[in-house]
């Protein structure tokens, strides 16, 4: 008889390749992916506590399960990820949600089989370990991203900034050994993938915790000594210690993007401050300078926050100044958003939130602009697209070119997997339309 699973994932890309170990560990017992609730054997949540909307969210979702449920008793529902990894947050469950049948935190996914078995024989179980370990990639993932992995070197952060409940949910820093990380991109490169995301909470600390004999940028060099064609990315880097070093590594592997995303959250040095961010905004933009003019082709984006506790309008207009400064391709923005355990949660001064709206609204405006202005020159430019992908109602293939921009075009047979050369015709936000320039391979016009 065939069993089926359905996993519904918040958050960051850590959470979308967990969710990728999960299948992996379903897969690994006999079940199969399907697309509605009703069909489902078994339902997990893996999911994202930073901001409230996708923890609220999140329990929206597990609360309508409860008929199901009831209708279906053999249903199993596990909830994982960073949400249940917050104190208390395994009894919450419990108390709000009696019909959940299976707690995890972030530190025990790969024992989430077991915990299905054990769930099977008898009681609910709840499951939270309070540390990690570095060996957390036992688990085997059950990719579905072709021609796009995820591979993490690290897990946790050291930084405790005021506003993120990571460090409380995802715990220290714990590098894996350079060994299994080269180890796992090589066996992706040898099974076709052409495109690899390095992932930590911050990169730039990897190999800190193991003594620093093995550090970041001597990784990138030790992936790059593959020579066959494939793009390297990563994410995410703290400013604070984002070196030269790395900057010249970036410079150095051509399999390594232009592309860096570097997230400055604020340009008022009194917010900060406040923030625990480790640097000042003319910092920052000096290593905006340095990376350019190591790599100049190379393009920033970044994260902002607005509204942050006791944020003024002279501190936003600060912000303005530095993304009008620095110049970002694109910027991901938001509004703060109270966590309860963070520092921020407890500071004087919250911005009321018709505040913040105004702010992020203004802030949305600008960030466009540039951005609108950052594709003009792509028309009629001659750029490279990793097909990642068809759309069937387009009738049009789709990829990204290293910078990310998503590429669609017209081609008589698949191109999935391949890199291809394409003429931009059309450019839409950080979406382009054209042609390929091959004169073999059966375009349709």
């Amino acid at each position: 008889m065939e069993k089926y699973y359905r996993i519904i994932t918040y958050g960051c890309q850590m959470n979308v390749h967990e969710s990728e170990k999960i299948a992996g560990i379903l897969h690994a017992r006999g079940y199969t992916e399907c697309e509605k609730n009703e069909d489902a054997d078994i339902i997990v949540f893996n999911t994202c506590c930073i901001r409230e909307n996708a923890e609220n969210h999140a329990y929206g979702n597990i609360g309508a399960l409860k008929k199901l449920k009831r209708s279906k008793p053999s249903l199993l529902v596990a909830v994982g990820g960073c949400m249940t990894q917050q104190h208390g947050a395994a009894e919450k469950l419990k108390e709000k949600f009696p019909f959940v049948d299976i707690v995890f935190g972030t530190h025990n996914l790969g024992r989430l089989g077991e915990l299905i078995d054990r769930r099977l024989k008898g009681k609910k179980v709840a499951e939270i370990w309070e540390d990690g370990r570095a060996d957390e990639e036992e688990t085997q993932a059950f990719r579905t991203s072709y021609p796009n992995a995820w591979v993490n070197i690290m897990y946790g952060c050291n930084n405790f900034c005021t506003y993120c409940i990571v460090p409380y949910v995802r715990g220290r820093e714990r590098s894996r050994s350079p060994e299994d990380v080269v180890a796992e991109v090589n066996a992706l490169l040898d099974e076709g993938y052409k495109e690899i995301t390095l992932l930590g909470q911050n990169v730039n600390s990897y190999g800190n915790d193991r003594g620093g004999a093995f550090s970041f940028p001597s990784l990138l060099d030790k992936i790059c000594e593959r020579k066959e064609k494939f793009r390297l990315r990563f994410m995410t880097s703290n400013p604070k210690d984002f070196g030269e070093e790395l900057v010249q590594a970036i410079a150095r592997n051509e399999q390594v993007c232009d592309l860096v995303h570097l997230p400055v959250q604020a340009g008022s040095d009194r917010i900060l401050r406040l923030m625990n961010r480790k640097y000042t905004a003319e910092e920052y933009l000096r290593k905006v300078e340095m990376l350019r003019r190591h790599v100049p082709d190379c393009k920033i984006t970044t994260d902002i926050m607005v509204g942050f506790p006791t944020e003024t309008e002279e501190d936003f207009c600060d912000t303005l100044s530095l993304v009008k400064e620095a110049g970002f391709f694109t910027a991901f923005t938001f509004v703060y958003s109270r966590r309860s355990g963070t520092v921020a949660a407890a500071m004087e001064g919250q911005i009321p939130e018709e505040v913040q709206k105004e702010r992020i609204m203004r802030l949305v405006e600008l960030v466009n602009a540039q951005t609108r202005e950052l594709s003009l020159p792509y028309r009629g430019k001659e750029i490279e697209i990793l097909c990642e992908d068809y759309d069937a109602s387009k009738g049009l293939y789709l990829g990204r070119d290293e910078y990310g921009r998503m590429g669609y075009f017209r081609s008589a047979r698949d191109r999935i997997g391949e890199f291809v050369r394409m003429r931009v015709s059309e450019t839409s936000g950080v979406s382009l339309t054209g042609t390929l320039t091959e004169e073999e391979g059966g375009v349709n016009e």
